[in-house]
Order: structure tokens, then sequence, then C-alpha cells
């Protein structure tokens, strides 16, 4: 069983589901109206009562998580947490609050995952598709066949803004209804051309926005009900003629999500126009569906993330047998070292088989180009912690070690960095280990026990351990090398 909680600007957002054969089962929803995206001030700060709000909605969120036995929970934030100036100060509240830790995505991986959740519940799998999430901080928009994803964007126009930015203190005209609708395909104009009709054959929006406009329209008898730009603009003229967002009154939808609704609308029709896009149907999976089904897909040994690793390694034509190699030797070094977690292996390993990563920057310092790469590439399934745990490896694999001597307090994080340290050295001087053959531990002192024949087998080795003695020397860490027959 597995739970994904989505962390949205408009609100905070909870499932939890079964595998039942070929489906996920939606055991429990949960949903926090919070409007987050309202709560940035104008230094781009979420404020004090919004940063308690969301402690409190996540403590509640907390209380139905412990109900169930769970397999795998993921916390993912958003575009208000991504934009948020103090988000690195508030988030280890937010993390207690749930008790467990929260991922801000990114906009193309937010994308991705939408598009996840929607193909798993569609079944025609050759179909060429358009989906369309509209948020309350931002826009995505997927172009994909049957499970493939072939391009995704993420547009910073959403519900909250919107609404904020064209209808103050919920005033509707035309002037201003017209303005927000130019608005919006401002943001899409540029990057319309892959998005075009000629690319796809079915359009699905599978936000909650996109749903709400739906079940006005059906609710209060607007149109024929479907999602067409001649429906949208009667919808448009109704919510004109109410002059203000308190006097609209939309059967189905709550007073406080009104205003969402509205500059949703104004979103959905820009971004229709501007893609030629003549109807929109909607569908009941997004982004928590998506979370769900990789979480799953992870528990079978189907993670994005090894895919996303071959990819950039690729694009950087890493020598991927080096690659493997340093990866293999650093994982026998880092379980003789006994980590208190396996929260690092993996990110170690995926450390490893990029390492080299920065070598099409530069011979020169390339173990920082590389950590700069890793960091802000575009890797799918990756978090932002995950990105930045590994371009922390990468840069200390090669070089002193001050750079990262705060990390270093971590002690399962100091060993990751030995075991990489260690299969790079060995790598370099074509020792080849197997787990009987060496002897690594890190507590108060770094012992390494080694055979002595290998310093005559290999010259350069005792050159290289002598550097990466004198590199541990310099941050206050002993570095024993006992050599055995």
């Amino acid at each position: 069983m597995y739970a994904a909680v989505d962390l949205g600007s408009n609100s905070f957002r909870m499932h939890i589901g079964r595998f039942d054969g070929d489906a996920m089962r939606i055991v429990k929803s949960a949903r926090e109206p919070l409007r987050l995206g309202a709560g940035l001030d104008a230094d781009g700060n979420l404020t004090a009562v919004a940063i308690q709000n969301a402690i409190g909605a996540l403590s509640r969120f907390k209380l139905v998580l412990n109900q169930y036995s769970l397999d795998a929970v993921r916390v993912v934030a958003t575009n208000t947490m991504r934009i948020a100036q103090n988000a690195s100060q508030f988030m280890p509240l937010l993390e207690k609050a749930i008790g467990y830790p929260i991922e801000i995505i990114s906009g193309e991986e937010e994308g991705r995952l939408i598009y996840m959740g929607v193909a798993k519940v569609l079944a025609n799998p050759a179909e060429n598709r358009l989906v369309i999430d509209i948020g309350g901080g931002s826009t995505e928009v997927i172009l994909g066949r049957g499970q493939e994803i072939l391009k995704v964007g993420s547009f910073s126009v959403g519900t909250v803004k919107q609404s904020l930015s064209f209808f103050p203190e919920g005033r509707i005209s035309r002037e201003s209804f017209d303005a927000s609708i130019l608005s919006a395909r401002s943001h899409f104009e540029d990057a319309a051309p892959p998005y075009q009709s000629s690319n796809w054959t079915q359009v699905y929006g599978s936000s909650g926005s996109v749903r709400s406009i739906a079940e006005v329209m059906e609710r209060n008898n607007i149109g024929d009900g479907t999602l067409n730009l001649g429906n949208l603009d009667i919808l448009k003229d109704f919510c004109i003629a109410a002059g203000k967002i308190s006097e609209l009154e939309l059967a189905g939808i709550k007073p406080e999500r009104t205003a969402m609704v509205v500059g949703g609308l104004a979103i959905l029709i820009g971004v229709m126009q501007e893609l030629n896009i003549s109807q929109v149907q909607t569908i009941e999976a997004g982004l928590r569906m998506g979370v769900i089904w990789d979480l799953h897909l992870r528990a079978t040994r189907h993670d994005r993330r090894e895919q996303a690793v071959q990819n950039v390694a690729g694009l950087f034509h890493v020598d991927m047998q080096r690659a493997k190699q340093v990866a293999e030797l650093a994982q026998i070094l880092f379980s003789q070292l006994k980590p208190g977690s396996e929260l690092y292996t993996p990110q170690l390993i995926w450390a490893a088989n990029l390492h080299e990563v920065g070598l099409a920057v530069s011979q020169t310092g390339y173990h920082k180009h590389g950590a700069y790469l890793v960091e802000y590439a575009d890797m799918q399934g990756f978090t932002t912690r995950e990105q930045r745990n590994m371009s922390k490896l990468i840069l200390s694999h090669k070089g002193n070690l001050r750079k990262v001597q705060d990390l270093l307090l971590d002690p399962d994080f100091s060993k990751a960095v030995l075991a990489l340290r260690l299969a790079v050295l060995f790598m370099h001087t074509r020792l080849e280990l197997t787990l009987a053959e060496v002897r690594v531990k890190l507590k108060n002192r770094i012992e390494l026990e080694i055979k002595g024949a290998w310093l005559t087998q290999h010259p350069t080795l005792s050159y290289w351990l002598d550097k990466e003695r004198e590199a541990w020397s310099e941050i206050d860490i002993d570095f024993v090398l006992r050599v055995t027959p």
C-alpha cells in the first residue's frame, strides 16, 4: 500500500492506494484547501500564518497516514514551495508535522508524474495525446504516446496568481478577463509549436481546476457540457455578468473555490487558443496517481531514475566501463563501512556512475563541473535533494575535503564519500578488488587494510594513498594504512 501527498499551491491533497492486479485502487483521499500560493508576501516569502496553516494540515494528514500499514510514502511539493524564498527555513517544520521527507520537485518532474498518472488510467497504448494540468502556481503541458513521454513543459501561470492579479478584490469585467486570457497565452506562445494539434489526437485535462470547470458547466447547464471554446466563452460571459466573484453562484463549487475557477478558466481558454485545441476531455487522474505508480515501480525494480542516469551519462559521453567499475567498488567499500541506513546507497551508486560527467566540459576541475551538471540537470524521477546529495558526492570524490566539511558531520555521508574516493583511487591504479581482499573502517579514524603485494604491483598506489591521507588529515581525520602479507 502506498501514499502520495501533494503540497500544491491551491490545496494539499493525499491519496492512499493499493495495487490490485493491474490497477491501482484508491482506498482513501483527503484534501486541505489552503491556497498556499496566496500566502506569499511581496518578498516571495511564505507568511507565518500560511506556514502555520500548512503545519496544521500536514499534522492532520499524519493522523490519517498512521491508520494504514504503508509500504512507502512520498510527499511532493510543487510551485509555491519551489519559489518560496524562505522554504529552507520552514521545510523542517513541515517535515516534522507529517513525519516524512518533503521533496520539492521541478515543474518538469511534476509534468512527468502527472502524465504517468494519466497514462496508467487510459487504456489506449498507441494514442498520441496532450495532457494539460492547470494548478494553483503553474500549468504543465505534456505530450506523449501511450506510456511514453515525448515532451514536458512547465509554465509559471497558475490559478492563484491569475485570480489575484487580474480580478483584484474579486471584481470581474470583460476587460480584466480578456487581459487575463491574453496574459495566459503569452506564457505558452514561445513553446507552442511542439504541442500543436498535428502531434496529438486527444487532449486531456487532469487537474482539479479543469475538472471543476467541467463540473460547473454540467451543473449550471452551460452549453452542451463539453469543454470546447464555445462553451467556455459562455461560462466566461456568465462570470462577467456576475460582476464580482462573491456574487458568482456556481452550483457544485464551494464559495472559497470560485476565484480559482475564474482564474483557471482564463488559463484554460488561453492555452486552448494558443495551441489550437478545440476540445478537452477531463480525466480523474494526475500528480498523486503518478506518484503512487512511481512508488510501485520503484518497489518492483522499474525505477525511472536508473534510466535518467543512463540518459545523462550518454548525453555527456561518460566511459561506462570505468563508471561501472567505480560504482561496483564503491558499493563494496560502503557495505564494509556499515552505514546506519541504506539512504545513501543508491545515491552513491548513481554518483559513481556519473562521477566523470564533468569531463565533457573540461579535464581541469572536472569534479566541479560534474557536480554542477548533476545538481541542475533535468533528471526524471529524482528529487532536488537527491540530485544535491549526488552533486556533493561527485564534488568530494577528488581534491580537498574542506569544501564538504560540514556535510561530513553526517557519519553515513562521510562513509559514502570515503567509499567513492577509494573506489576512484583503486580504479585509477587499475587495482581490481573483491570483498575478501580489502578491509576499511571509519569510526574515530579511517583504517584501510590492503595487501602489501599491491604496492609492488601498482607503483602509483602508494602515491595516491599518501594524497588521500593528506586530504583527510586537513579536516582532522586520521587515515591509517595497514599492510598485510
